[in-house]
């Protein structure tokens, strides 16, 4: 078993771990890029067909906290097992589905698995790593996320072109079943809590766990109303075809972006995560204002990547620090408002897209922004320390 007390990270243990994130994200978005032939196969409208993003989150956002409260004294190798095999399990149901109800029941089922496995992913990376470097090993963890939006969603609609959608969904269940026998072998175990465990409210009232609740609510609400969106916003701007290059240019901003604050995170979390608000915010002031200028789009939209790429990062460690012994729990907090934010930003931007139209999206991601900012500032001492190990 990996010691605390190592001077290095336990890679092949937390790489498994990143695929696992990798799997959660990718089986959350892929419905978006096969949208066209899951509708035609299902026999329904588009929109019918794109509710299976929308019941994922619904699956994630309603049961991540009873879930965590329930298997807290779970080892946590029995509970990522669990997970990934709810994966395995829901992905091959909606790959051999014809059945429209049977098919949005899976997805729920994936959602719930998504919910388990995000609850625990980050506590555990930091339970693996030495202490003085946790904000690092959540980091390498968390480069999941735009490993599967930049790569594996690009990639899985390349595959539902060539061999339809089915198939794309097929892979996903043997990369999830690959994972199973990888974590197995190479993730070594973490006892539950069996004892002195904080219920999941009293968790709200630990220092520093409100505030960046908050930020994560509004950031993610922020970022997904333009997000959704960005397709129609840039027909708007006159990019309607070059959706797929902004798109790219964006994902390899927030590599860099993560790469950014793997490296930086255990010494400096408070100051990684204003600028990544302020990036963010600054490339929301530039696509408002010039949303005309090609070049500068292009410019707006690395920078938007590059702030965004480690906030997800930022925000698990800062919970899961600020949790402390009740880490599992902010956790399962943090994802029930990240999929409830998410589901919340799809609906605001496309009310605020039919009623003020595309030009509105980046103007409200930066008047969102500004309380973001307000309460990273605000929360020095508990929320947002200097350092990802920082306790005052």
């Amino acid at each position: 078993m990996t010691s605390l007390s190592t001077r290095t990270l336990p890679l092949p243990a937390l790489l498994a771990l990143t695929t696992a994130a990798f799997v959660t994200v990718l089986t959350e978005a892929l419905p978006a890029g096969v949208l066209p032939g899951m509708s035609a196969g299902l026999g329904v409208g588009a929109a019918a067909a794109g509710q299976a993003v929308t019941i994922y989150a619904l699956g994630t956002a309603l049961t991540a906290i009873p879930l965590a409260a329930a298997t807290a004294a779970w080892s946590r190798k029995r509970l990522l097992l669990t997970g990934v095999a709810g994966f395995a399990v829901a992905n091959t149901v909606t790959a051999l589905s014809a059945d429209y109800v049977l098919t949005m029941a899976a997805r729920f089922a994936a959602g719930v698995a998504a919910g388990v496995v995000w609850a625990l992913l980050a506590g555990y990376a930091r339970r693996l790593a030495p202490a003085h470097l946790q904000g690092k090993a959540i980091a390498v963890v968390m480069a999941g996320i735009p490993l599967a939006l930049s790569l594996g969603i690009p990639a899985g609609t390349f595959l539902g072109g060539l061999l339809g959608w089915r198939s794309a969904f097929g892979v996903m269940s043997a990369i999830a079943v690959v994972l199973l026998g990888w974590i197995a072998a190479a993730v070594p175990d973490q006892p539950g809590r069996t004892s002195g465990r904080t219920p999941v409210l009293r968790t709200l009232t630990l220092p520093g766990v409100v505030p960046v609740l908050a930020v994560t609510l509004v950031f993610v609400l922020a970022h997904t109303v333009l997000y959704t969106y960005v397709a129609p916003f840039l027909s708007h701007a006159g990019m309607g075809g070059a959706v797929d290059v902004v798109l790219l240019v964006f994902g390899i901003a927030s590599m860099a972006g993560i790469g950014v604050v793997g490296a930086r995170i255990d010494r400096a979390l408070r100051t990684l995560m204003v600028l990544g608000t302020i990036l963010v915010a600054v490339a929301a002031a530039l696509l408002a204002a010039f949303a005309g200028s090609p070049a500068l789009v292009y410019v707006a939209v690395a920078l938007w990547g590059l702030g965004w790429g480690g906030v997800p990062t930022l925000l698990q460690t800062a919970a899961a620090h600020a949790g402390g012994e009740a880490a599992d729990n902010a956790q399962a907090v943090l994802v029930t408002l990240w999929n409830a934010a998410m589901a919340a930003g799809g609906v605001a931007g496309g009310v605020l897209l039919d009623a003020a139209g595309p030009a509105s999206l980046p103007w409200t991601l930066l008047a969102l922004l500004l309380p973001v900012l307000a309460v990273v500032l605000g929360a020095r001492r508990h929320g947002f320390p200097p350092a990802a190990g920082h306790r005052p």
